[in-house]
């Protein structure tokens, strides 16, 4: 009989449907066609889009932001109490921050620079919650997150789903013609493969769609854009030359909201639980794992499976 270690996470409430978010979203000023999918190649990623504070100082045009919270910098920031303080990964203007304030409408939202600085922000009591993603409708699964859960001694407080609305941004006075190149998230350059092809724009991923805005409004560049948000384009001053160029418009991300302590689960609202477990070796043990779920009808709305089998072993 097949034994297992679980480690259960706190119930998750769906929030979705008590949260709402207002974007402005201006009349698109070019609109393509559907293509048929292609994989896309993607380029090395651009060791300069990490840019110090000198240059922010130097340019006129970005409007200076602070720099997100690394690891090494968490234990200089310090939570003054006043809003609720929500760390999400990367820099304004990201989806992620979109999707912390979509949970908490008034909070203080504080960018970091990695998902695990993120983590260490709300255990070391530097900010209240996290709301960091975790799977996309297009993309699957961010499975570097999934690996943080089982690091990191955070629980589960809810989740809100994001649609996510990529527009094509570049400098003023840049036309679609004068581009190139164009920046962003290999997600995003992925979800939105067809148009850039269409336009005949070579791609190179970077770590967060709000950075490549930031990286090409701080070098003022003519031959490249970058895939966003509308929002990306009002913080950072850049225009939008086309929007919601998507190659499909079901294009949602969940985000879960992490907290130092647990929620108590009630009965009057549906709730979601995370578990986590392993199994000894042998024949059908992931069946009668399931098994047990399935007799008691419990539905599984997600499974994930990180399987080590052995060969046959020869007579």
């Amino acid at each position: 009989m097949a034994t297992a270690t679980s480690i259960v996470r706190s119930p998750a409430a769906l929030l979705s449907a008590k949260v709402t978010v207002s974007d402005h979203k201006p009349t698109p000023t070019v609109q393509f066609s559907r293509f048929p999918s292609k994989r896309s190649c993607f380029t090395a990623l651009l060791s300069s889009l990490h840019d110090n504070n000198d240059d922010d100082d130097n340019n006129n045009n970005v409007i200076s932001h602070p720099k997100p919270l690394s690891s090494s910098q968490l234990f200089n920031s310090v939570s003054n109490g006043s809003r609720l303080r929500v760390a999400y990964q990367g820099v304004r203007g990201a989806y992620s921050e979109a999707a912390a304030e979509k949970a908490y409408p008034n909070c203080e939202a504080v960018p970091c620079d990695q998902f695990d600085s993120a983590f260490q922000a709300v255990e070391k009591w530097l900010v209240d919650r996290a709301v960091l993603p975790i799977e996309n409708s297009l993309g699957g699964s961010i499975h570097r997150n999934y690996d943080l859960l089982l690091r990191h001694s955070l629980h589960i407080v809810g989740e809100v789903k994001l649609a996510v609305q990529h527009c094509l941004l570049a400098n003023h006075g840049v036309q679609l013609e004068d581009l190139s190149r164009v920046l962003s998230h290999p997600q995003a350059l992925a979800q939105c493969e067809n148009t850039l092809t269409k336009i005949g724009l070579s791609r190179e991923a970077v770590d967060d769609t709000a950075l490549a805005a930031k990286h090409v409004a701080l070098h003022k560049l003519k031959d490249t854009g970058a895939v966003a948000s509308s929002s990306a384009a009002k913080i950072y001053g850049l225009n939008i030359l086309a929007q919601d160029i998507q190659d499909d418009c079901d294009n949602v991300t969940r985000f879960l909201i992490l907290a130092r302590e647990p929620i108590i689960p009630g009965i009057q609202n549906p709730f979601k639980t995370s578990i986590v477990f392993s199994l000894e070796e042998g024949p059908g043990v992931l069946f009668k794992a399931l098994a047990v779920f399935a007799l008691r009808q419990i539905n599984l709305t997600k499974a994930f499976i990180y399987g080590f089998f052995k060969s046959p072993r020869k007579a």
